[in-house]
């Protein structure tokens, strides 16, 4: 591997040929934030960005409370790897096809549910799209009490409060869209993908008058759709009294709040919580009337969302996988009905190779990122084939907004409630 030296309007940066095919740039300062205030964009910086180590995720519960061993998605996604953490944690990272020019984008938001995770855990490795002449970004936003929080003393500071998280990631894209062509991208299409709450995120943006303008096209897996049980966002008012009763253990003005430690702040919010019916909507984004404002079931009847193609996709075994796959497959027909662009759905039914769980919630992000060899699983042809397949659609959906090409069975757009979709599961990759 050699270093190389690209230069951008923010200033020369210094990243890492990995093949003769990929470059990648890690840790890129995208934003700047103090606490609970909305990200500044990164446009400049002194000399030259040395873009070759990953760099902090948020400040999330693990980062005091070492995760168990046996904890399953600990064994799947993180163990083994180290990773330091910040409140300043603004980065992204980028993983690029060798001297391309114009070449189509893809930010890809994490899931966690808006409460941990971040853009270098085991499955984020894009030099498997950039491989396929695509660039694959990653990025980390704020979570928890430091991405979600809402309170009235905010509100009155700044004109509006909360969805921070959202802020960044918006921040993100456009970073991205005014950067990327120094780095070989094609600003105009950019696909947005994320899974579970990063689908959730990448619903919202498309949705957003300040974000969708950036957005060429959008990828959800296991997460996202309409629903009036799993889709269902607050209002910020009605978030309100939960922050107050987490702030109220920390002091009693912003100053305190501001100032308080975050292990105090993220206990404080961990033994609030107990105390509330469904805390997890606290934690996540809330209708502010400014970056969000319909709930995620009222985007696609109130005509607001980005007329862009779409795939969506959910996974067998899922904690509620039929009430998941309806909200998928409902959302693509709303799609297709309002925007008149295409709109494709696809059902994961792969049980993974190794032990017994099925195809679970997060499974089939070894299949569309293809980073096979960071992960533990006795791993079969069949395996491989599925997320070749995935990935060649993907592919094909980011460069064309159609997912199909010649040697792939065909995948049909969805439109009416009784079209097939596409499946994939133990034996077959087909329309059904």
């Amino acid at each position: 591997m050699n270093n190389i030296i690209i230069d951008t309007s923010c200033g020369p940066i210094k990243g890492v040929q990995y093949s003769d095919q990929t470059e990648q740039f890690l840790g890129i300062r995208y934003a700047t934030a103090a606490r609970w205030s909305y990200p500044q964009e990164v446009t400049n910086w002194n000399g030259t960005y040395d873009a070759t180590t990953f760099r902090d995720a948020c400040i999330q519960r693990r980062t005091f409370y070492p995760e168990s061993n046996d904890s399953f998605y600990y064994q799947e996604f993180r163990k083994g790897e180290l990773y330091t953490y910040s409140e300043d944690c603004q980065y992204l990272n980028i993983w690029k096809p060798a001297n391309c020019q114009k070449a189509p984008v893809i930010l890809y938001i994490h899931g966690g549910a808006f409460q941990g995770g971040c853009g270098n855990e085991k499955p984020f490795d894009g030099s498997f799209y950039a491989e396929k002449g695509i660039i694959f970004i990653t990025c980390n936003y704020r979570l928890g009490a430091l991405g979600f929080c809402s309170l009235p003393e905010l509100t009155e500071r700044d004109g509006h409060s909360g969805n921070y998280g959202l802020y960044d990631q918006l921040t993100a894209l456009q970073w991205i869209y005014h950067n990327i062509e120094q780095f070989g991208g094609n600003p105009e299409n950019i696909t947005l993908m994320g899974q579970s709450a990063g689908a959730m995120s990448v619903q919202q943006l498309c949705a957003a008058p300040h974000a969708k303008k950036y957005i060429a096209k959008a990828i959800m897996t296991s997460g996202g759709g309409i629903s009036d049980s799993f889709s269902k966002l607050i209002y910020i008012e009605n978030a309100y009294p939960f922050w107050k009763d987490v702030t109220s253990k920390l002091g009693n003005t912003l100053d305190d709040w501001l100032n308080v430690p975050p292990k105090m702040l993220l206990d404080a919010m961990n033994e609030t919580a107990p105390r509330y019916d469904n805390a997890l909507q606290y934690f996540m984004p809330v209708i502010d009337r400014k970056l969000i404002c319909y709930d995620q079931k009222d985007l696609s009847t109130q005509k607001v969302q980005a007329s862009i193609p779409y795939i969506m996709g959910s996974t067998k075994d899922d904690l509620f996988a039929e009430t998941f796959a309806k909200m998928a497959k409902d959302w693509t027909i709303q799609q297709k009905s309002q925007n008149m662009r295409p709109s494709y759905c696809f059902y994961f039914g792969r049980d993974l190779p190794g032990d017994n769980n099925g195809a679970w919630h997060s499974s089939e992000l070894w299949y569309t990122i293809g980073a096979f060899s960071k992960c533990w699983r006795p791993w079969t042809t069949w395996d491989q084939e599925i997320s070749n397949s995935l990935m060649n659609y993907f592919c094909n959906f980011v460069k064309t907004g159609d997912p199909n090409s010649n040697g792939l069975p065909t995948w049909s757009p969805t439109q009416y409630s009784d079209d097939p979709i596409l499946i994939i599961d133990n034996s077959k990759i087909q329309m059904n």
